[in-house]
């Protein structure tokens, strides 16, 4: 699908106000994980509002996309998503982790619409999204599922078991998607637990890999159309994406994979008490660029 340059500046604008409203309802909540939820606000922004066949109105839908979110701690964007795309007010975005809010800190599927699963274990999404995609080869379906996993739950077992069914069962309507920011709680990737070389491994499942820039529109929608014209094997992108994107002092940081802003001081990087005013200001500036850049 052939994107316009105002395509193009519509979803990096939506983008840029998802992550707003990230840093702003995590500062609220006084919990929560900054630097996957921004980071994955692209990918995101592309499947709700581009790729996703999916009705807001209906979300129950029989032939809805299934997208089933593995890595639950990335749950604000996913909120955020919804919200914007009409599944239920913007405004409830600010009761995250709230007592008695159907935002929970990780998805609970009969508490929101739109929720495919229950998320929060790490390692299990992708075991539940082969039970869908099985399903739906054999009822002769035609909607699709996607599986969106964090590189750091790739150190869990329970992953390669469903890698190994889904290439058994050659899940062709499954396409499963790696946010490989290179950062998990304790550290770096590569540090805790080695992933590479993660792309062979996969294939050597019989898997069809693919591998994006996870900030750029065209490449994320481009694949996932690429996706769709694989047969008989399910497909894994692996997205490369900047973990906190957006906001300087967070980019690239595994200290803010579970740390919202504004509840503790990190040495060399802003006072608690200024991290979310540098945060959205950071983000409205990019906005006026964005908009500068495709006038």
């Amino acid at each position: 699908m052939a994107l316009s340059a105002q395509d193009i500046q519509n979803l990096e604008e939506k983008a840029n106000v998802i992550r707003q409203d990230i840093i702003k309802m995590l500062l609220q909540a006084g919990s929560g994980h900054s630097a996957g939820p921004l980071g994955m606000a692209d990918v995101l922004t592309a499947l709700y509002f581009q790729i996703l066949k999916h009705n807001p109105k209906k979300p129950d839908w029989k032939d809805r996309d299934r997208l089933v979110l593995s890595n639950g701690h990335i749950c604000p964007v996913l909120y955020v998503s919804l919200a914007h795309a009409g599944y239920f007010p913007v405004s409830e975005l600010q009761t995250l982790r709230k007592l008695r809010s159907r935002l929970q800190g990780h998805p609970h599927r009969e508490s929101l619409p739109g929720l495919e699963i229950t998320s929060g274990p790490l390692g299990s999404g992708l075991s539940q999204a082969c039970g869908m995609a099985l399903v739906g080869l054999m009822d002769e379906s035609s909607w699709r599922v996607i599986c969106l996993m964090s590189d750091g739950e790739q150190d869990e077992g329970n992953t390669w078991e469903a890698v190994m069914f889904a290439g058994k069962n050659k899940l062709h309507n499954l396409t499963a998607l790696i946010d490989r920011n290179n950062i998990q709680i304790d550290g770096f990737t590569e540090d805790v637990m080695p992933l590479e070389p993660l792309k062979e491994k996969y294939e050597a499942f019989g898997w069809h890999v693919l591998e994006i820039d996870g900030h750029n529109f065209e490449s994320i929608i481009g694949v996932f159309s690429e996706a769709k014209a694989i047969f008989e094997k399910p497909v894994l992108i692996i997205a490369h994406t900047i973990p906190g994107k957006g906001v300087d002092f967070m980019e690239n940081d595994f200290k803010w994979h579970g740390v919202p802003p504004g509840i503790t001081d990190i040495p060399g990087e802003p006072p608690k008490n200024e991290q979310a005013k540098i945060a959205l200001q950071e983000l409205r500036t990019l906005q006026g660029k964005i908009k500068s850049e495709h006038e």
